[in-house]
């Protein structure tokens, strides 16, 4: 692992190409949005924590060795994306993309908790976010 030295996240990679900027609040990302949305999302961290909860200006990421899902909060649901290390189905998922054949980012939009199948997707992509699928 490798912390950066400007802003103390720490990457798999020795200098690892990020945006280097002082992490947000969470709150502050859902204080325009219902308490479900919320909700929702806190239902998510307890399934893979422990994990690192990074509030970025953009989005929140769950991050371990390296980011495995993230998440933005809109008003009535909550929109992110898992990297999963294969193509996977769900009728959450709103777009798939392959980048390489371990590295297949599925978008998503929740507007109530999440189901056991996207929860099992989600442990799958907290292993991602391990490395466990390159060894």
């Amino acid at each position: 692992m490798w912390t950066c030295p400007r802003c103390g996240r720490t990457f798999a990679n020795t200098n690892q190409t990020h945006t280097c900027a002082p992490l947000g609040s969470l709150d502050d990302h859902f204080a325009r949005s219902e308490p479900h949305v919320r909700a929702i999302f806190d239902a998510l961290r307890a399934a893979v924590e422990p994990v690192d909860v990074l509030p970025e200006r953009s989005r929140i990421a769950f991050h371990i060795r390296m980011s495995f899902a993230a998440f933005v909060p809109r008003r009535e649901w909550l929109d992110g994306h898992l990297v999963l290390a294969r193509t996977a189905s769900h009728a959450a998922f709103t777009k798939v993309e392959v980048y390489s054949p371990r590295n297949v980012l599925h978008a998503f939009r929740l507007h109530e908790p999440p189901d056991d199948a996207f929860l099992e997707l989600l442990g799958e992509a907290r292993a991602v976010g391990e490395q466990r699928h390159l060894g």
